[in-house]
């Protein structure tokens, strides 16, 4: 049984992060609490997504915190990922399967209720549900859901839900009451001038949540 916390997952983005740089960011915000990172970079080529990878892999030894690859199969592979999440418009679920075997996690996109319903959660094993928010950091963002739209989405997906979308500290009693698992952000920790304690922020918000 694949175990693993969706609660506070944080997306890196190399624009954002700019300024720390994305290993640092996501050293510190592990710091601060996150319980999965994934590295998420449109721009870098394979041999690019392995180099920062393996950086990242290295400063997450020994956290618990779990290294997911956004898109790229080959470089998940390559760096022993804990993680592949895949967008609809990436390649189908069964193929990614197929390629990273069934120790990898897999994590899926969906944007609607019937996409939501259509994941087989023989192959996936979290989904990616939003936009919640309107996000400056995804340009080709579909349609945003809010908190009403997130709760249709989770509760029409067989598997475990994280939401994403512009997501802060404020919104996390939220994303549980709509029974999502956790919360994926972006902006909320990458650029912000300390990322551990933006992190905390959040995790502090979450610990609030009734079990």
């Amino acid at each position: 049984m694949k175990t693993f916390d969706l609660s506070l997952y944080l997306v890196l983005d190399p624009d954002l992060c700019a300024g720390t740089g994305m290993v640092e960011t996501a050293r510190l915000a592990v710091a601060g609490g996150a319980t999965m990172v994934q590295l998420r970079d449109k721009q870098a080529g394979t041999a690019r997504m392995i180099e920062t990878g393996h950086a990242l892999k290295q400063a997450l030894v020994g956290t618990g915190a779990l290294l997911v690859v956004n898109d790229d199969v080959e470089a998940a592979i390559a760096i022993a990922a804990d993680g592949l999440h895949i967008g609809q418009e990436d390649m189908n679920a069964r193929t990614a399967r197929s390629m990273i075997g069934p120790e990898m996690i897999l994590g899926l996109s969906v944007e609607t209720e019937a996409l939501a319903a259509a994941v087989d959660a023989d192959l996936v094993d979290y989904a990616g549900v939003g936009p919640v928010f309107a996000t400056p950091t995804k340009a080709d963002h579909k349609q945003p859901i809010g908190f009403d739209g997130l709760a249709r989405l989770v509760k029409a997906s067989p598997v475990p839900s994280v939401a994403i979308g512009g997501l802060k500290a404020d919104h996390v009693a939220e994303v549980f009451a709509a029974g999502a698992r956790g919360l994926a952000v972006v902006s909320a920790i990458c650029g912000t001038p300390d990322p551990e304690a933006a992190t905390r922020r959040i995790a502090a918000e979450i610990r609030k949540v009734p079990a």
